[in-house]
Parts: structure tokens; C-alpha cells; sequence
């Protein structure tokens, strides 16, 4: 959930009883567009890393000329850090790979100034060699290591937050069954640490959390996984409504479905001295 749109840590919020179908009708039609969690205010909670990744970018937005977002979702964490940064970079430029954030993000950005691509999550970055000296990302399905080394100038910096291994595995094994190993150990922060480096980047910081969340009723749930698609693959209600109405029944009994989500901070830097400034 987006750090600046999580809701706070409360109590269970007293509802009154609402019955399975109507939980499920309701989480079934929130629009998913963008990182814009406010919906879940009141209804589920996650813990927010201790790093803070959208306010310590913004600090580095104020230090950096020419800045690209990668896989900016609905723009919402990068308009975050740049209304706080403490000095806007020249050029800032965001990519997205969904039509419908792309044009979230647009219409978000736009007013700053930032110019949002569209461009597949899995194809190379369209911008050229050296073009940027601050690389930033939150939560990228996956990070093209040689593409961000290509387009950092030399003494640049990516700095992201990743989701980690088997994040949410609680609600992922509900639905989907015991997992493999290797679907368990993939994003394993280590196992990125030497992918960066094998393509130039000297890893300067990274830091893993664990960090617990809390669904207080299945329509959340529902939202949930209708908007962070690789949770369940091809998930609707009707293909997973026994493993839903069984959740139902849990927390109905027993409180809020717990799951922990896992992230970690990334900072890297390919190696060589910064590009003196324009005059």
C-alpha cells in the first residue's frame, strides 16, 4: 500500500454486520487505477518501513538535475516526493507501462511538468545512454538491471523500495495452495544485490523489513487482489468464491486476516565521477 496513502495503525473499526454478498459486490467495483490506497482507511492496515521511501526521495529529487520514475503507477508516490522536495530537478521524466495509470499519471504529473512514457515494464528503457542522474522506483515487478546502469550517467543513483520474497504469502497460499521454494526465495534481496552488481552498480545501502497487515473484511480483501494483480493471477470472485467465503467465515469468527508484507530499500551507483553541470 503507498506509504502516503496508508491509513494509520487503529482498532478495528465497529461495523455493522454486512453479509458476504455485499462485502464482495463492494470490493468488486472500487475502481483499481493508480497507487491510491485511501479506500482501505477504516477497512485494512499495513505497516509502514521504518526508511520512509517516499520523503527520502524526495531529499534526493532536491539534489538531482535529471530524474526518471520507474513504473510510476498512478504518479501518486512521485508527486509525494516532489511536492516535498526541498528543489525540483530540471528534467523529470516518469514511465508506465498500463494504460490506464499511464493516463492516471498524466493527468497527475502533468501540472509539475513531468512527462510520463508509456513503455512495457519489460522493454528497454526509450531513453538514451547517460541520461539521467537519479534513477527511482517503487515497488517495480521487476528491476532490469542493465537498463537502469545504462541510463544512469556515471556517479548516478537508483534508489527504489522492492517488494520482497514471499510477500503477502498468508493471502497468496490461501488461494492459490503451498507454494514452491523457488516462487518463495524469488525477489530475494541478496539475490538482487548480485544481479545489480553484475551489471556495474555498486550496492551502497539495502535494508529489509517484514511488516504485518491486517484485512478486516473480505471486500477488502477483494480490492486488494483485484488491484495488485500478481498476487493471484487472473483472480475474480466468481473462480475463487469457496476460498473467499472461507475467509469470510474466518474473520467473521476469529478478527482480521493477518499477513505480513516484506520490502526492502535499495540505493546503488555506477561507478565514475558525475558530469560536470551545464554553464
Amino acid at each position: 500500500m503507498a506509504e502516503h496513502h496508508e491509513p494509520h495503525r487503529t482498532q478495528r473499526p465497529h461495523r455493522p454486520h454486512r453479509t458476504f454478498e455485499d462485502l464482495v459486490a463492494e470490493g468488486a467495483c472500487v475502481p483499481t487505477e493508480g497507487w491510491d490506497f485511501s479506500w482501505f482507511e477504516g477497512r485494512a492496515t499495513e505497516a509502514r518501513p521504518s526508511w520512509g521511501y517516499a520523503t527520502s526521495a524526495a531529499a534526493r529529487l532536491g539534489r538531482a538535475s535529471a530524474v526518471l520514475d520507474i513504473q510510476t503507477g498512478g504518479g501518486e508516490v512521485l508527486d509525494f516526493a516532489l511536492a516535498r522536495a526541498p528543489k525540483r530537478p530540471l528534467l523529470v521524466v516518469a514511465t508506465e507501462g498500463w494504460p490506464p495509470n499511464a493516463a492516471k499519471a498524466t493527468a497527475l504529473l502533468r501540472p509539475r511538468g513531468v512527462a510520463v512514457v508509456a513503455a512495457p515494464e519489460d522493454a528497454p528503457l526509450p531513453f538514451a545512454d547517460g541520461a539521467f542522474d537519479l534513477v527511482v522506483s517503487r515497488h517495480p515487478v521487476r528491476p532490469h538491471w542493465g537498463e537502469i546502469a545504462r541510463v544512469l550517467q556515471p556517479g548516478g543513483t537508483y534508489f527504489a523500495q522492492h517488494v520482497g520474497p514471499a510477500s503477502v504469502f498468508e493471502l497468496v497460499e490461501h488461494f492459490r495452495g503451498p507454494q514452491p521454494d523457488e516462487v518463495h526465495s524469488g525477489r530475494y534481496p541478496e539475490r538482487e544485490r548480485a544481479d545489480a552488481e553484475a551489471a556495474g552498480l555498486d550496492v551502497v545501502e539495502l535494508r529489509a523489513e517484514r511488516l504485518r497487515m491486517e484485512f478486516y473484511d473480505i471486500g477488502a480483501v477483494v480490492h486488494f487482489l483485484r488491484k495488485v494483480v500478481w498476487m493471484v493471477p487472473g483472480f475474480t470472485v466468481e473462480a475463487y468464491e469457496p476460498q473467499l467465503r472461507a475467509l469470510h467465515e474466518r474473520i467473521q469468527s476469529d478478527g482480521p486476516c493477518v499477513a505480513h508484507s516484506t520490502r526492502h530499500l535499495f540505493e546503488a551507483r555506477k561507478p565514475g565521477s558525475p558530469s560536470a553541470p551545464p554553464p
